[in-house]
């Protein structure tokens, strides 16, 4: 049965986006958006966060936030450490993943295949659910020395400036991949203005050879090829697998005449395995229109 594009949402890539634009909602829960906003807060280079660091990253005043960690520690999302006066992750917040990887189940299926092929390139090998303008990596394999991009699960990703984030893209219906333009171009003018093209081309790339190349644009050091995976409708998930590379393992010529076809190969594996479709040929013959624009 043919996709249809979903109406346009006002989902962006950030919790603190929604609650700025949700000041006229009256359904909206503004206090509970604030929590997520907190907990948002806490990244790689960021573990360890003080009510005053918290308050200058979100813009939520001293005392509410106060009260959110408190509530949030209280309950096991954040970890107190007293002797530094911070927070941490707590470890109930891994529980909130759980279900929503549980329910992917061909990732145990795939994580085989992906290994193999991390090993024989000496690189990594990620599987990137589709999440607002960025990529989350739900599957990871990688081989023993990968340089310095190393990825894990729930680190999350550009999608214009990637190989995995256009690969994904290459699945969009017309009207999704312009409402994701739409949205990349809002939250980050600058960096669409300064990828858009290599953007597009990445589709126009998927579409004409079922993988796009991506030469240090994300990480200077690591060049990547990605392959889109497949939509799953039931869930509007949509996900794509990509493999990066320390640039100076490369030989001349071997991402995209080597690599590139094996990470599409592996793909149409996967989608076999599970009974997935990949791209719709009407879906590949807009990317390659949007491209020549």
């Amino acid at each position: 049965m043919a996709r249809t594009a979903p109406k346009p949402t006002r989902a962006s890539s950030s919790a603190a986006a929604v609650l700025a634009s949700s000041a006229d909602d009256a359904a909206f829960a503004t206090t509970l958006a604030k929590g997520l906003v907190v907990l948002e807060a806490f990244k790689a280079g960021a573990t360890l966060l003080g009510n005053m660091e918290l308050s200058t990253l979100t813009g939520i005043p001293r005392p509410t936030v106060a009260r959110l960690t408190h509530t949030l520690a209280e309950l096991g999302y954040l970890r107190y450490d007293a002797g530094r006066a911070k927070y941490r992750v707590g470890a109930r917040a891994l529980r909130m993943a759980h279900p929503l990887l549980a329910d992917m189940q061909f990732r145990q299926l795939a994580r085989p295949m992906m290994q193999e092929l991390a090993q024989s390139v000496r690189g990594t090998v990620s599987i990137g659910l589709l999440d607002a303008t960025s990529m989350i990596y739900v599957e990871t394999a990688r081989s023993g020395d990968v340089g310095p991009h190393v990825p894990d699960i729930g680190m999350p990703i550009p999608v214009v400036m990637t190989a995995m984030g256009r690969a994904a893209a290459a699945t969009l219906l017309q009207a999704e991949a312009a409402l994701l333009a739409e949205r990349i171009a809002s939250e980050d003018p600058e960096l669409w203005s300064a990828f858009r093209d290599r953007y597009r081309a990445g589709l126009a790339q998927c579409a004409s050879r079922g993988f796009c190349t991506c030469w240090g644009e994300y990480m200077a050091s690591i060049h990547a090829v990605a392959a889109p995976l497949f939509h799953a409708s039931e869930t509007k998930q949509t996900f794509s697998i990509n493999c990066g590379i320390p640039a100076f393992r490369l030989q001349p010529g071997q991402l995209e005449g080597e690599i590139g076809p094996r990470i599409a190969a592996l793909a149409d594996s996967i989608r076999a395995i599970i009974g997935a479709a990949g791209p719709a040929a009407e879906t590949q013959k807009q990317n390659k229109k949007r491209a020549r624009r």
